[in-house]
């Protein structure tokens, strides 16, 4: 057995990772590595890219370059042209980003489930009641970034941006381990919350990053502001963006995890399964009764 594999094992016992990833200063920690990892010396790069991949699965194989300045410009990396083809089919939304899917299905009397045998209320986690209200008899699917892969999203369909809202919050991991111990793990984090007005329907779906230990940093291209932990909240934070289905959003600094609202009209696409991976690009809602 490898040293790899004994320290990856060690790591992966429940009340180890939960202890490594909570039980310590988690906003210090998280900032140190945002400044870390935007070391250029060599050497820094060097060392701090090997720790990376020990404990992750990153691969590159995809990534538009294998050269980088820092840790963060490999964290933020762009891809090959090509490597993610967006669905091209009117009736589908596709995912915003590359993800593990966790907790999804219908909402439940204004509740979501986070892990099996814990549900948070939507209004703990978006702010606005009307909003709430929009998908009440709506979906939900939450996506999992893990540390390894790309890490910027992307527009699900053709839409209108109007505001985001932001969120000061906690950087709890937000790995199953955690999901499972930590009572409205998501309401409780950092986030960003993006409502995406469809066109030309005009139906509403919302977008919401929850930043997460060492991950307390997300950019959006159409704001002029990075949120990160200093940047107070919630506040809201007029713009004025249309995208294209596939056009590039933003990124986070880590892997985190992005939970999508659909209202109803949309329907989560029947090939979707809890724990399976999705790629940015594939189908993750469908207009009602198109399949």
């Amino acid at each position: 057995m490898t040293l790899r594999s004994v320290l990856v094992k060690i790591a992966q016992q429940e009340d180890v990772n939960f202890l490594l990833a909570n039980r310590i200063p988690r906003r210090w920690l998280t900032q140190f590595v945002g400044w870390l990892s935007r070391v250029e010396q060599p050497w820094v790069r060097e060392c701090c890219l090997a720790l990376w991949r020990l404990f992750s699965d990153l691969d590159l194989s995809d990534a538009k370059t294998t050269r980088f300045k820092s840790l963060h410009e490999c964290f933020t990396r762009e891809l090959k042209h090509g490597a993610r083809p967006i669905e091209s089919s009117p009736a589908v939304l596709v995912s915003p980003c590359d993800g593990i899917i966790g907790a999804m299905g219908r909402v439940e009397a204004g509740s979501v489930l986070q892990a099996k045998g814990l549900a948070y209320a939507l209004q703990d986690l978006l702010y606005d009641r009307d909003l709430v209200r929009s998908y009440l008899h709506g979906s939900y699917v939450t996506l999992r970034l893990t540390s390894g892969m790309y890490h910027r999203f992307h527009a699900p369909y053709d839409c209108r941006i109007d505001e985001v809202v932001y969120v000061s919050g906690d950087t709890w991991n937000v790995n199953p381990i955690a999901l499972e111990r930590i009572e409205r793990l998501f309401c409780r984090n950092e986030r960003a919350i993006i409502r995406c007005r469809l066109q030309p329907s005009n139906l509403l779906v919302t977008l919401v990053p929850v930043a997460a230990i060492l991950v307390a940093s997300i950019r959006l291209h159409f704001l002029d502001v990075l949120l990160h932990l200093k940047y107070r909240g919630p506040n809201v934070i007029p713009c004025e963006a249309s995208l294209r289905k596939g056009e590039e959003m933003g990124w986070f600094q880590h892997g985190s995890t992005i939970i999508a609202f659909a209202p109803e009209g949309l329907a989560l696409c029947e090939s979707l399964r809890p724990g399976s991976r999705i790629r940015m690009g594939e189908p993750l809602f469908s207009l009602a009764g198109s399949g």
